[in-house]
């Protein structure tokens, strides 16, 4: 399935490119934790929207905690 694999990469390339961006205003610990606590979040939620995993109130608020950690983080650098 070449579409999936195409989609993933390019995104994957995209991610990468606006991690450099950031670097080049944010320190690299900040920057790299945004950047994966951003990549838990959005896995996290496609897995609740598109393949139906259960939004079970702690999943949600975990993932409230790790959207306020992410806000700290760049509020902080």
């Amino acid at each position: 399935r070449p579409l999936p694999t195409v989609l993933t990469v390019v995104s994957m390339v995209v991610s990468l490119v606006l991690l450099g961006l950031a670097l080049k205003t944010l320190p690299v610990g900040t920057a790299y934790a945004v950047w994966t606590g951003i990549g838990t979040v959005g896995t996290a939620l496609l897995g609740i929207w598109l393949l139906g995993e259960p939004a079970t109130a702690i999943r949600l608020a975990c993932i409230a905690l790790i959207v306020c950690g992410i806000m700290g983080l760049k509020l902080a650098a």
